[in-house]
C-alpha cells in the first residue's frame, strides 16, 4: 500500500513539475511587449514599473524602475527567464547574471536586429511559430509602407527634423531606430550624419537644414507649433511657416524598439505625405 502511494505521490509530483507554467521577468517595456505579442500573459508574473503596454501589463507585480529594479523581489517571483536591455541596465544584468539566473539582452538598433531577438525570445519561451507569425506581420506592415514610398519622388522626399528633447536640443541621427524609421517613412531626417545615434543638436543647424516636418517626440504644455515658433530664428522654417510641426505621435511607437514600431512607421509616412 505504501509502495502505491509513493508511486502516486511521485506520479502527481513529475506531473506538475513537468508541465509547471514558465516564470518570466521582464525589466524593459520593449521585451515586455515583445513577450506579450507572442501571446504570453499570465507566465509573465513580474515587470519594470515603466512598462505600460498593454492593457493587462497592469495586473502585474511591479519590481521596480528601469534601473534599479528589486533584486529581493526579483528573487521572490521564482523567474526561469528575466528578459532585459542593454545601456544603463548592465550593472542590473550583470548581477542577476552573478546570482544565476538566466537573462536575455535584447537591444536592437535596427528591424533587422529586433526581428532577430523576436526571434530568440520566440525559441526561449517555445513560441517560435507565434514569433514567426509576428515576424511576418510586422514585415508586411513594412512592406506596404515602402511601397508608397517608391511612388515618391527622390527630389520630393520631406526633410524631417525629429525632437526629442529641447533643453538641451536632442535628436536621433544615423544609427537610430528612429533614423531607420525616417527613411523607411520616405522621409530625409536632417541629422542624419550627426556621430552618434541620439545626441545634442544646435538650433542653428536646424534652420540652416530647413526641414519641412518636425517631429517631437515628447508633450508639451505649449502647443508644438507656438513653443517652436518662438525659437529665433525657427520662424522662418518651412516646417514652421506651413505649420507641419506635431506632437501627436506616442513615443512609446517612435523610441520602444519592439513590435508597435510598425505602428510608429505607418503614423509618420502619414505626417511626412498626408498633405501632399
Amino acid at each position: 500500500m505504501k509502495k502505491i502511494i509513493l508511486i502516486s505521490f511521485f506520479v502527481c509530483w513529475l506531473a506538475n513539475t513537468a508541465f509547471a507554467a514558465p516564470r518570466y521577468i521582464s525589466l524593459a517595456p520593449s521585451t515586455t511587449e515583445i513577450l506579450f505579442a507572442l501571446g504570453l500573459d499570465t507566465e509573465i508574473v513580474g515587470v519594470s514599473t515603466y512598462c505600460n503596454y498593454p492593457e493587462q501589463v497592469k495586473n502585474k507585480t511591479k519590481v521596480g524602475d528601469f534601473s534599479s529594479p528589486s533584486i529581493e523581489k526579483i528573487i521572490s517571483l521564482k523567474p526561469d527567464y528575466i528578459f532585459c536591455t542593454g545601456l544603463e541596465q548592465a550593472p542590473v544584468i550583470a548581477q542577476l547574471r552573478g546570482l544565476g539566473f538566466k537573462v536575455y539582452v535584447a537591444d536592437p538598433a535596427s528591424f533587422e536586429e529586433l526581428f532577430k531577438s523576436i526571434k530568440e525570445i520566440g525559441e526561449i519561451t517555445k513560441k517560435t511559430v507565434q514569433a514567426s507569425v509576428l515576424i511576418g506581420e510586422m514585415q508586411a506592415q513594412i512592406a506596404e509602407v515602402t511601397s508608397a514610398v517608391k511612388l515618391v519622388p527622390r527630389e520630393k522626399r520631406v526633410r524631417v527634423f525629429i525632437e526629442i528633447w529641447h533643453e538641451p536640443l536632442m535628436t536621433a541621427g544615423g544609427g537610430s531606430f528612429v533614423d531607420e524609421l525616417i527613411a523607411l517613412a520616405g522621409g530625409i531626417n536632417i541629422a542624419h550624419d550627426t556621430l552618434r545615434p541620439y545626441s545634442n543638436y544646435s538650433a542653428e543647424r536646424v534652420v540652416s537644414s530647413n526641414p519641412q516636418c518636425i517631429i517631437m517626440v515628447y508633450m508639451d504644455k505649449e502647443a508644438p507649433l507656438k513653443l517652436i515658433g518662438q525659437r529665433f530664428g525657427w520662424d522662418k522654417i518651412d516646417a514652421v511657416r506651413n505649420q507641419r510641426v506635431f506632437n501627436d505621435i506616442s513615443p512609446d511607437i517612435l523610441l520602444r524598439p519592439g513590435p508597435r514600431l510598425t505602428l510608429g512607421l505607418k503614423q509618420l509616412y502619414g505626417k511626412l505625405y498626408s498633405k501632399q
